[in-house]
């Protein structure tokens, strides 16, 4: 190679230079390696230092610049902020779960008790707790219930691991696009965790305990499992927790029977329970359901056929709120379940003597008495127990309406029950030798201060017992109890089932001390099974879920209360009260029927109490609030309601006598003390003995039963002697037929 002159200026190649930092050309003959002389910085110049700056440029372009350089900056701080985000929420997570319980301490809470009350055949009274019904296993209830709420609650339900990010994503951009809240991000599990364990407010801390939460239900449970917790938890509206709950408070039946379109409906539920409930809103209910609907058809769960056949349906309309005589029921269940197994700490099945049918026919009966005539006699409510041989309750009406009120006027309230007493009367006279031909005086009779007056203010003379009874003759009831004693005929009402306390006193004859309709029935019952005491009784059996029997009753074997013969008697007279006297309404065709009317002063309260060999019965009308009625009485509406409800009950039965009263001949007493007026009981006319005015009732009539000022008191007032101040026309007696008087 060719030696360079001297003198002769070199040009450097490209090549012999490289650029610092700042962009200046550095020789390549001054670069050092280690520790040797700086490096002699060289600016370039002329035509190569231009090329330089384009190869710097083409460089730069090539390794970051144009479109690309953005698209890397943004990811490389989202990957940055992601780390940082990370760290963030990682904090937050252990701050949060570090005030939580440790996870070996959680657990899931008892689901509150459930009593499930069932009717005699098995079919479901009522629910009662704080849920409204039962929990029920997944695969015992409607397939289209689980498929409703996951199509349209948590589609990934059955592949996230608690919490879903999609799920989340879709409804953050749904929500921002919509510009509020339309859709929520928590997946089932994370509803079933804020559900068991935290707090509805909505903050940053609970949210954080609902994701770690979701995490361990995950962990510790299978889907199925935390479906069905789900699903038996979960409120829809109207104080129905779970889906047995709500299938039976809207659509009447169990979430076992609910249909597509059903639970169409109770899936639309759970986006705002209040709101879209069908009790409230069936239209808002139905046009939520059409949406879950097409969420099925999308996930594949129903066909266009299905959806055709469940749009079609017609929008479901709940009843009323705990509507149906049978909550009464219940009621009285709820109340006498802790004296029987002390507090209710979980699920129980509680089997009762209630006959669905006949309660169903009772508040029928009812409600048709009071809507046809109720307005124009001025009666209000109604009342009804009927009750069999044993006591066992086979139906029970507390009230018009159970919607509208819940007290129990059966069971509870405590009224006078008037001339409906005079059964226990004429059973204690019986018990002292008197008999159904006994006969009596029915004339004016003065008690100290009081002088009982029959309904009518007319007198019949000379009558025997039974036609008094039939009668619901005031003046002979006076009598009866004035020689039996008082205290004797408070005995016999207590032993034949009456409980309250009752005043001993002359004026106990026509009914004045109150007691309950429930009460007064059953005590009827020894009338009809031959003398046998029948406790009142709505509970047969207590067991658990799983089959242990906590309580069962023992009714079997009753007491023995009356002597047949004196049944025998008093069904013989009652028959009568049907038959000829002031219960006609109440007959029966082909069945033998006994019993007894009652009204109270000023037509407050009308009862008729009366039984068949199968069945006693009680009704009663009137006001909660005392108001009088316009002249019913005890005969009249009460009467026709217990024919209708008996004439139902007996339906398809064979016809049975009653007890006794078949092949009996009259027996006949001698040496009555007060029959013709000659003789006194002892105490008769003593005024201490007796109430100054008492309220006298009456089994057809109720009227004010006090004489007037003025009359004598002083000495005993024999009830024949002034039997001819009456006017009231003679009448010829049996007795008088049968001894040819």
């Amino acid at each position: 190679m060719a030696s360079r002159k001297s003198g002769q200026r070199i040009e450097p190649s490209f090549s012999d230079y490289e650029e610092d930092d700042d962009g200046l050309r550095v020789d390549a003959s001054d670069r050092v390696s280690g520790g040797g002389r700086k490096a002699k910085r060289t600016p370039p110049s002329g035509k190569g230092g231009r090329q330089t700056r384009g190869r710097r440029a083409g460089r730069a372009g090539g390794s970051g610049g144009g479109l690309f350089g953005p698209v890397r900056r943004l990811a490389y701080w989202c990957v940055v902020l992601g780390i940082w985000g990370a760290i963030g929420v990682g904090g937050l997570v252990l701050y949060y779960g570090a005030r939580m319980p440790s996870a070996t301490s959680w657990s899931i809470p008892e689901r509150p008790p459930n009593v499930k009350i069932l009717a005699v055949n098995g079919d479901i009274v009522a629910n009662r707790g704080a849920t409204g019904g039962e929990a029920l296993a997944l695969e015992d209830m409607s397939p289209y219930i689980p498929q409703a709420v996951i199509a349209i609650e948590d589609r990934r339900f059955y592949s996230h691991f608690g919490v879903d990010p999609l799920g989340l994503a879709r409804a953050m951009l749904t929500n921002l696009t919509s510009g509020r809240m339309v859709q929520g991000g928590s997946t089932l599990t994370q509803q079933l965790a804020k559900n068991l364990f935290l707090s509805p407010e909505r903050t940053l801390e609970r949210k954080v305990q609902e994701v770690l939460l979701a995490f361990w239900l995950e962990q510790k449970y299978t889907k199925d499992q935390i479906l069905a917790m789900y699903l038996n938890r979960v409120f829809f509206g109207s104080n129905a927790y779970g889906v047995e709950a709500a299938s039976r408070r809207y659509f009447n039946k169990s979430a076992r029977d609910v249909n597509l379109g059903e639970a169409a409906v109770l899936a639309g539920l759970l986006k705002a329970p209040s709101r879209l409930s069908p009790a409230r809103d069936p239209e808002a209910a139905e046009a939520r359901a059409q949406v879950v609907l097409g969420a099925m058809r999308e996930e594949g769960f129903i066909s266009d056929a299905e959806i055709k056949t469940a749009m079609s349906q017609t929008p479901t309309r709940a009843k009323s709120f705990w509507s149906g005589a049978e909550h009464y029921v219940a009621d009285m269940v709820m109340d006498q379940l802790p004296g029987m197994i002390g507090e209710v700490s979980q699920d129980l099945i509680v089997d009762t003597t209630i006959d669905l049918s006949l309660e169903k026919k009772a508040e029928e009966v009812l409600a048709a008495s009071l809507d046809e005539e109720g307005g124009k006699l001025n009666a209000s409510q109604a009342a009804l127990v009927s009750i069999d041989g044993t006591g066992a309750i086979r139906a029970l009406v507390g009230g018009r309406d159970y919607a509208e009120s819940q007290f129990d006027r059966a069971s509870k309230a405590k009224r006078q029950p008037g001339s409906a007493f005079k059964p226990f009367v004429y059973a204690a006279a019986l018990e002292i030798g008197r008999t159904p031909m006994s006969v009596r005086n029915d004339a004016p009779v003065r008690i100290g201060n009081w002088t009982p007056e029959n309904y009518d203010q007319k007198y019949r003379g000379e009558v025997t017992l039974t036609d008094a009874l039939a009668n619901s003759l005031n003046t002979i009831a006076a009598q009866l109890v004035m020689e039996v004693g008082p205290p004797n005929v408070v005995k016999l009402a207590h032993r034949l089932g009456i409980d309250s306390e009752m005043q001993a006193n002359a004026s106990i004859a026509l009914g004045t001390s109150e007691v309950s309709l429930v009460e007064l029935t059953s005590s009827y019952a020894p009338f009809m099974n031959g003398g046998f005491k029948a406790t009142p009784h709505v509970i047969r059996r207590i067991s658990t879920a799983d089959g242990t029997v906590l309580y069962e009753n023992t009714y079997d074997n009753p007491p023995r209360v009356l002597d047949p013969a004196i049944v025998s008697e008093m069904n013989q007279m009652l028959v009568r009260v049907l038959t000829d006297g002031t219960g006609k309404k109440a007959r029966l065709p082909d069945w033998e029927a006994a019993g007894k009317t009652g009204t109270t002063q000023s037509f407050r309260d009308a009862l008729f109490v009366g039984y068949t060999s199968n069945l006693t019965t009680g009704v009663w009308f009137g006001n909660d609030d005392g108001k009088s009625m316009k002249k019913v009485t005890g005969g009249g509406l009460p009467a026709r309601a217990w024919h209708d409800f008996m004439v139902a009950a007996h339906e398809g039965l064979s016809p049975s006598p009653l007890f006794g009263t078949t092949g009996i001949q009259p027996v006949f007493d001698e040496g009555s003390p007060v029959a013709g007026g000659e003789a006194l009981p002892d105490g008769f006319g003593d005024p201490a003995a007796f109430p100054e005015r008492p309220i006298a009732m009456d089994g057809a009539i109720a009227v004010d039963q006090s004489r007037p000022a003025g009359e004598p008191t002083d000495g005993p007032v024999p009830p024949a002697g002034v039997g001819e101040t009456t006017g009231a026309t003679r009448r010829t007696t049996l007795f008088e037929l049968l001894t040819g008087g």
